[in-house]
């Protein structure tokens, strides 16, 4: 399949997580709020491995070992701190009802970092299409438990469950525009730089939003379910990268 090909279904693909989020309306809260934490840390370390593991020593491998990679790691992890500074954006994945409703806030928040995301997956699949699979797959990890804390927090705070579903995934499809964008400028633009600033937004969310979020349990099994969850992340994007 063509790059482009690539860039489209993946794109798409990315996009039909957002209807997951109906997920949340076959479960009581107390039953998603367990089921969604476990994915929180899963998701945290494969961001983490995905950023360390693949992302990184791309960029290092095609932009040399100065500091240019690194400036645009550190580039996107700033970036996203302003973002959440100044859009309020959280991902909200701790049980809906202790979070007052951001409505709007969140969908344009989410709009923006699906575009961004697209564009560094594109960027990826342009530099290796394995490259592009495994950034894709980061991506998703995070999106998912993303998704389904949205959507919950939109439907528990008033929002009609169709309203917010189409809300939701016209948010997500700014991740296949983001794609198409990147691939637009392909010629114009070094893309390796997207894909070491989309590290840095991943190292960014994982140990900004996501850690804390799976260190708050209490109770010692949920500590111990959490940090399993968090290290099988890390280990599976470790393995993924030995393998290759």
């Amino acid at each position: 399949m063509p790059i482009l090909g690539w860039i489209i279904v993946s794109g798409l693909a990315m996009s039909t997580i957002a209807l997951l989020g109906a997920v949340t309306l076959l479960v009581p809260e107390s039953v998603f709020a367990r089921m969604v934490t476990p994915l929180v840390a899963l998701a945290a370390g494969a961001l983490l491995g995905g950023a360390m593991f693949h992302m990184l020593p791309e960029s290092v491998s095609a932009l040399g070992n100065s500091l240019t990679p690194y400036t645009w790691a550190v580039a996107g992890v700033l970036f996203f701190h302003v973002l959440e500074q100044f859009l309020h954006w959280h991902h909200c994945h701790r049980p809906v009802s202790r979070h007052r409703p951001v409505g709007y806030m969140i969908l344009i928040a989410d709009a923006l970092h699906n575009l961004l995301g697209g564009m560094a997956v594109a960027g990826a699949f342009v530099i290796d299409t394995r490259l592009g699979v495994v950034t894709w797959l980061i991506a998703a990890a995070h999106e998912i438990p993303q998704e389904l804390g949205d959507f919950g927090i939109l439907v528990h705070s008033g929002w009609k469950p169709r309203t917010a579903l189409l809300y939701n995934t016209a948010s997500a499809l700014t991740f296949p525009a983001g794609g198409l964008l990147a691939y637009a400028l392909a010629d114009r633009l070094d893309l390796t730089v997207l894909v070491a600033f989309a590290a840095g937004n991943f190292i960014y969310i994982a140990l900004a939003d996501l850690i804390p979020e799976i260190t708050t349990a209490p109770a010692p099994r949920a500590k111990l379910l959490h940090t399993t969850c968090f290290t099988a992340g890390l280990a599976a994007l470790w393995a993924i990268a030995v393998i290759a």
